[in-house]
């Protein structure tokens, strides 16, 4: 107990300090970026023609967002808002609040990314499994099928669904959320639609994550069938359902590894699908704020982002610790 205690201590140290490196490249990197974001909202208010009414706005918003500070003043404030889980005011969504921005924008990006990642990384690992084992003509048709399909990034497996079931067939909807028409409630009639304008970008992610996560795991799968602790337990005279079920466990590790990295890179790998689709999410509404130098909104995004890809590393090396014996070996040696 005091090996495990020990190694988790280590690893959420390092974690830890990587988190505030994060912090700090969150903060400083959208300010590096050329342009002034109170120009933007300037910008709406084309109707003040006064210099001198424009030049008070101009101090104004420069006051309000903290710009007229020093950086690394500006960074203390950042810094010592989050601690009360306050992530600034939007500046293109002036006046309104960057968490508030972001609770509207998560749920569709975790109710698209979530559901297509989990249905992939299950059905492709079935798929390969399947395929390492039966071999034959499974694996012949298997294979170069989940081959071709992750050839392709995923945001051009939208396009070319977008063109031929939405454009050419007119299957379903090409872009948004929902219909424009309709207010979101929780009724039949909204969850009917959503669903409808989900699916493409669903099966976008889903497919490809299929591709892949079978090619992963059938190779995996044929390594471990074809070492020396399988043909020992074979020659032992081990029961074949025990020797398969080590086989699967062993070839299992990476593929949690996988997961666990798609989970954590969820939203930002949602980016590109939901721009194809114009999906209301995180990824729509980071690209639209660094192209207005949102900085707090930008800063939001990618703390989201940071914080996933972390914990969810973090969650990995705990589930290594636990379940992996050459890890567990490792960490007797320490003692």
């Amino acid at each position: 107990m005091n090996n495990y205690r020990k190694y988790f201590l280590k690893k959420g140290i390092w974690y830890i300090l990587t988190l505030v490196i994060a912090l700090s490249l969150n903060f400083y990197l959208p300010r590096m970026i050329k342009g002034n974001p109170v120009d933007s909202i300037l910008s709406k208010y084309k109707s003040v023609g006064n210099t001198d009414t424009r030049k008070k706005l101009y101090e104004t918003f420069t006051k309000e967002f903290g710009l007229d500070k020093p950086l690394p003043m500006q960074f203390l404030i950042y810094l010592k808002n989050l601690t009360k889980g306050d992530l600034g005011t939007s500046i293109m969504m002036y006046p309104k609040k960057v968490n508030a921005v972001l609770a509207s924008a998560l749920p569709w990006t975790v109710g698209l990314q979530l559901p297509a990642i989990l249905c992939g990384w299950l059905l492709g690992n079935v798929l390969g499994a399947f395929a390492a084992y039966k071999r034959g003509v499974y694996d012949k048709i298997i294979f170069p099928i989940s081959l071709f399909v992750t050839s392709f990034p995923f945001f051009i497996f939208s396009i070319i669904l977008l063109y031929v079931l939405g454009i050419h067939f007119e299957l379903f909807p090409i872009g948004g959320g929902y219909d424009y028409n309709l207010i979101p409630a929780l009724n039949f009639e909204f969850f009917k639609s959503v669903i409808r304008y989900h699916t493409f970008p669903f099966l976008s992610i889903a497919i490809v994550m299929i591709g892949g996560q079978g090619i992963g795991m059938r190779e995996m799968a044929l390594y471990e069938l074809n070492s020396d602790y399988v043909k020992y337990s074979k020659f032992l005279g081990i029961r074949e359902w025990k020797i398969i079920q080590y086989v699967f466990k062993n070839a299992m590790l990476p593929q949690i590894t996988g997961l666990g990295l798609s989970l954590g890179t969820m939203v930002s790998g949602a980016l590109i699908t939901e721009l194809v689709f114009n999906y209301p999410g995180v990824g729509t509404t980071m690209f639209a704020a660094i192209r207005n130098l949102d900085y707090p909104l930008i800063s939001g995004c990618t703390l989201i982002i940071t914080l996933a890809v972390l914990l969810s590393n973090f969650i990995i090396e705990i589930l290594y610790g636990i379940i992996d014996p050459r890890i567990k070996s490792a960490q007797l040696e320490d003692s």
